[in-house]
């Protein structure tokens, strides 16, 4: 089992990204990762036990999880949030200790940092200066779903798609990243559509020049396009 200072040589910058952990000093990582274990998960592994996160919470060191949850008679799937490096799991376990009835899926092949639940909270009693920065990820996540359900609501499938594209352009190169190679099902999955429409309003996007689509791929070619095209989105609502 690889140790804790092993940890720490190998995954710091990624651990120092991660948010929920925002400020943490070396040594406290270093304190910290002591419980910590290394798993890796193959692309397509879905995971539907949800005891397994019940006692074990997750920072992604690489690789995309979907969380999401299925309508048991119709099977529609929606994504609930779209995992990615320095983002943790699960949350709400942690917090309440109480079973998260959600399903996830490897989207690429995953690294994952472990720890049990009971040596993060005995950890986080110990250490109760950081419980500030839990309490914010938490919100954040809760005023992401709130986002999330009042998109689906209030908005039509083509402002859902224009805002998951600009979320996830990069600031400073301007390209799509983390759903750029995403199958249209998975997207339709992220905006509470369907394979069929998603692929039709992406059709619309290529036509009038602000995106690219080659070989599963989605690139921006010009998101000048695509604010305008928000702009007018939210002037009908």
């Amino acid at each position: 089992m690889t140790s804790g200072n092993n940890l720490f040589d190998k995954y710091i910058s990624t651990l120092r990204s991660c948010e929920l952990f925002s400020g943490m000093t070396d040594d406290h990582w270093r304190e910290l990762l002591v419980n910590f274990h290394e798993e890796r998960w193959p692309k397509e592994t879905c995971i539907l036990n949800h005891q397994k996160f019940l006692f074990h919470f997750y920072i992604v060191i690489s690789g995309r999880i979907k969380m999401y949850n299925v309508d048991e008679f119709s099977e529609k799937e929606h994504t609930l949030f779209l995992l990615k490096k320095a983002d943790v799991f699960d949350l709400f376990c942690l917090m309440d200790g109480t079973k998260h009835h959600v399903y996830y899926e490897c989207l690429d092949n995953i690294k994952v940092l472990a720890i049990p639940m009971d040596k993060l909270r005995l950890w986080l009693n110990k250490n109760p200066v950081h419980y500030q920065n839990f309490l914010s990820y938490a919100a954040k996540m809760m005023r992401m779903l709130e986002s999330n359900v009042s998109q689906l609501i209030f908005t039509d499938i083509s402002t859902r798609l224009l805002r998951l594209l600009l979320n996830n352009v990069n600031n400073n190169s301007k390209q799509l990243e983390h759903i750029n190679d995403l199958p249209n099902k998975e997207l339709a999955n992220l905006i509470g559509s369907t394979r069929a429409v998603v692929n039709r309003h992406l059709q619309i996007l290529k036509k009038n020049g602000s995106i690219k689509i080659a070989r599963n791929q989605v690139e921006i070619k010009d998101i000048s396009i695509l604010l305008r095209e928000l702009e007018k989105q939210n002037k009908k609502l």
